[in-house]
Order: C-alpha cells, then sequence, then structure tokens
C-alpha cells in the first residue's frame, strides 16, 4: 500500500505538484506558527490582498503574494483539489515551463481584474482560485483549439465544470467571482498566445 502511494505521487507532473505543495506548506507554516488564516488583518500580515494597501501604500506584490494564501482548510482542500486534477492535465498537454507561467501570469491577472474592479471595496482576498481557474480556462483553450478532441480530457465535463464554478462564484457572496473571471480569461489566452500544443508525452509514464 505504501509503495503504491509513492508510485501515485512520483506519476503526478512535476510542477503542478509542486505548485501543490507549496501551497500546502505555507498554510502549513502559518498555522504551526501559530496564525490564524480565518483572521482577515493577520492574513494581511501575510500578503493577502487589500485593495486600499495596494493603492495608497503601492503594495503590488500583494497581487502575487495572495494566491498562496488560503482562508481555512476547506478553502485550502477544495482549491488544491481541483488543482491536483486539472493542473495534471495541462502540464502534461502543455510541458511544465508553460504550465508555470499560465499559473503564475494567469493567477495575478485574475487578481488584477480584482482590483480593478473592487478598488473601493475594503475586503481581504486570498486564495489561489485565480490560478486554479487560468489552468481551467487553458484547458478550455485546448479543447476549443482541437475542436473537442483531446485525448484525455472529458471534454463536456470540463467545460459543465468551468460554467458551473465560474456560475457559482457569481451566486457566492463570499467569493471573489471576479478573480476567477479574470484567471479563466487569462489561462485561455496565455494558453493561445503562448501556442499551447494539444498534447506533450510525459517521460515518467
Amino acid at each position: 500500500m505504501q509503495t503504491e502511494g509513492i508510485n501515485y505521487i512520483r506519476s503526478r507532473t512535476k510542477m503542478n505538484l509542486l505548485m501543490v505543495l507549496i501551497n500546502i506548506a505555507v498554510f502549513l507554516i502559518i498555522t504551526i506558527m501559530g496564525g490564524d488564516t480565518l483572521d482577515a488583518e493577520q492574513m494581511l500580515s501575510y500578503g493577502a490582498m487589500y485593495p486600499p494597501y495596494v493603492t495608497q501604500k503601492g503594495e503590488y506584490y500583494r497581487l502575487f503574494t495572495c494566491m498562496f494564501l488560503h482562508f481555512g482548510w476547506q478553502h485550502l482542500f477544495y482549491n488544491m483539489l481541483l488543482l491536483w486534477f486539472a493542473g495534471d492535465m495541462l502540464e502534461e498537454r502543455s510541458g511544465p515551463v508553460r504550465y508555470l507561467v499560465i499559473y503564475l501570469a494567469g493567477g495575478v491577472a485574475g487578481n488584477v481584474l480584482s482590483f480593478l474592479t473592487g478598488m473601493e471595496r475594503q475586503v481581504v482576498s486570498a486564495g489561489a482560485s485565480g490560478a486554479v481557474f487560468a489552468v481551467i480556462g487553458a484547458l478550455v483553450w485546448l479543447v476549443v483549439k482541437n475542436r473537442g478532441k483531446v485525448e484525455g480530457i472529458d471534454n463536456r465535463g470540463l467545460c459543465m465544470m468551468a460554467v458551473l464554478s465560474l456560475a457559482q462564484g457569481f451566486m457566492d457572496a463570499g467569493v471573489d467571482h471576479m478573480a476567477h473571471l479574470g484567471g479563466f480569461i487569462g489561462g485561455f489566452l496565455l494558453a493561445a498566445v503562448l501556442r499551447t500544443p494539444s498534447a506533450v508525452r510525459r517521460k515518467d509514464r
């Protein structure tokens, strides 16, 4: 059983696994240090996004650092669960470098849209959802580019997941829906600009 678990971890795409582990590690470090990930003021001290701090203090780094912070276990679990599977599919077909660019740049794009549309709101925000939606957006581009014929991807399931996830963001007042939308659009466009191929075979499989 232990060997099977190790082999399963080794079979995952390396860059996506690294992103998942970094997000989990940041959460654990904050928790071990006695931080409260549900406390907005404490999350600000760790780099969460807050429009007034960006506009008034010029702390633009928050548009990046907030991607690796999460409000509680449930928030972390949901984002990492989506990333675990969607990110693996994207990296397997685009390669680690393109995947990383889409994940990071797409995540920042989501945060920028959230910032631009919410500068008047005094709300602390954090989470990898913008980056996760960038990955989903890139996968949707692959499906569109290849006219629905992408090996290993359930096209209808993927599109349905994207639509439902975006819709949930707009219906739930506690979700930063603009970060989701910005990440999705950013990932879709980045995949097109980077000319992400339909498939890149993994060497470890």
